[in-house]
């Protein structure tokens, strides 16, 4: 997966003008503590990333 695909679904879920804040400051533990923006930073793969979000906000893995 591209980072502009996950950051179209992050759009999606989240909603246009939300979306960027959540990446920014939302911390998920499925990613060891850090944020979507911050684990990209890291080195994490765009896919995981996604599937760390799928997993925390219970967001059916259909059409993801």
């Amino acid at each position: 997966m591209w980072i502009t695909e996950l950051r179209r679904r992050l759009r999606e879920h989240f909603g246009e003008e939300y979306a960027a804040s959540w990446a920014k400051d939302f911390v998920l533990p499925e990613l060891g503590g850090v944020s979507v923006d911050e684990a990209l930073k890291l080195g994490f793969d765009a896919q995981t990333v996604w599937k760390a979000v799928v997993d925390n906000q219970g967001l059916a893995p259909k059409g993801y």
